[in-house]
């Protein structure tokens, strides 16, 4: 969940239709429908480009902001025209899903060392969204309209149409900030030809353009200084991104990983915002299913195929487990101990392995735990 955009600054327009057609009445009972299925949030908007975050992208791109990544970054044309998501789409209803609520195992009692994982990724909750969403898709195709669910889609930049459609304000570590949920979110869109109309009481963008007031937590929080601005990401420096993206984890901010195994959560963490919905969710947590860590040295010794069975839902580059083997052997290398004979026997056998890339990371972690014997051994 790599913290990407630049706000929006355009309002949604109220469609002029009869509002017995698709009309305030429905809009309000699509929103109520999206509350009863669980959604922290619900707003409408029109599916007019996103100009602002088009121009916004190109320019990070240009910049090299983007480090490479693509998803929205790689048509912006398209992934800031929500129109083109649908022939004849007219409306967006866009949804989030609140993943802090969603409960986890509490850390097993074990002398391997572990790596965290962020809260977006400890369990599939692009899934809860989906099946939030899509009773709202069936309400409006029962009546004859036509309409898609859009979800975690390079196709739409979604914080954008999040945005417009009222559901919060851009934070400056650039996420989503919702009243009562903060950004711990994941969000998604229907995308309809039906011509909604605002729901009552539906708050405009405008409503939230200073939510986040002198506060610079994020900012001064960041282990790498990814945000080199309010809203402003550098993304070969965001942790969040360089566990996903592909070759080596870059020498220079190694150790800023720290016991981070996928995903970081430290601009949100300290994110004041964010600690007060904490502390007010009205949600109840469901039965924890998912660790919020992983035992890195299980992790180093597993198949490829048990890897892909336990993680296979991340993002992982050329879907190869050999990344996160890597991103393993940094977080090894930062929290491991170094006269621990099961560690050291996993630095070995990287060592003399025929990936050269893991030799290599396995050579920094065995130094960083004082065993260059190991390393020196292996040359």
């Amino acid at each position: 969940m790599v913290p990407i955009y630049l706000p929006d600054a355009t309002g949604a327009q109220e469609a002029d239709v009869d509002d017995g057609v698709a009309g305030t009445a429905l809009a309000d009972e699509l929103v109520a429908e999206g509350r009863r299925q669980g959604l922290a949030a619900v707003g409408i908007t029109d599916t007019a480009a996103f100009a602002e975050t088009r121009t916004a992208l190109l320019d990070r791109r240009s910049r090299g902001l983007h480090a490479g990544m693509q998803f929205t970054y790689r048509n912006p044309d398209r992934s800031t025209d929500p129109s083109r998501l649908l022939a004849g789409a007219c409306s967006l209803v866009v949804g989030a899903w609140n993943y802090r609520r969603q409960a986890v195992v509490p850390p097993a009692s074990s002398t391997h060392p572990t790596g965290r994982v962020a809260a977006y990724a400890t369990r599939d909750h692009y899934a809860s969204l989906r099946r939030a969403l899509e009773p709202l898709a069936d309400r409006l195709r029962g009546d004859g309209w036509r309409a898609r669910v859009v979800i975690d889609d390079n196709g739409l930049v979604d914080r954008a149409a999040a945005h417009r459609a009222g559901l919060g304000w851009y934070g400056r570590n650039t996420l989503l900030l919702l009243p009562g949920a903060g950004s711990w979110c994941v969000l998604g869109s229907v995308v309809t030809d039906a011509p909604l109309t605002l729901p009552t009481g539906q708050p405009a963008p405008a409503e939230y353009a200073d939510g986040c007031g002198r506060c610079t937590r994020c900012l001064d929080a960041c282990p790498t200084g990814a945000l080199v601005a309010p809203g402003e990401l550098d993304a070969s420096r965001c942790l969040a991104w360089l566990v996903q993206a592909p070759g080596s984890f870059p020498t220079e901010y190694r150790q800023a990983l720290g016991d981070r195994m996928y995903g970081c959560d430290e601009c949100q963490e300290v994110c004041p915002i964010n600690r007060t919905a904490d502390r007010r969710s009205a949600h109840p947590a469901p039965e924890p299913d998912t660790r919020a860590e992983v035992d890195l040295l299980g992790l180093l010794t597993a198949s490829d195929d048990a890897l892909l069975a336990a993680h296979g839902r991340w993002y992982i580059p050329g879907r190869h487990p050999r990344y996160l083997r890597r991103n393993a052997l940094v977080a090894l290398g930062n929290v491991g101990n170094g006269t621990d004979p099961g560690t050291r026997r996993v630095l070995v056998r990287y060592l003399a392995g025929d990936d050269e890339m893991l030799a290599e990371h396995a050579a920094w972690a065995a130094e960083r735990l004082g065993l260059r014997d190991l390393v020196d051994r292996a040359a």
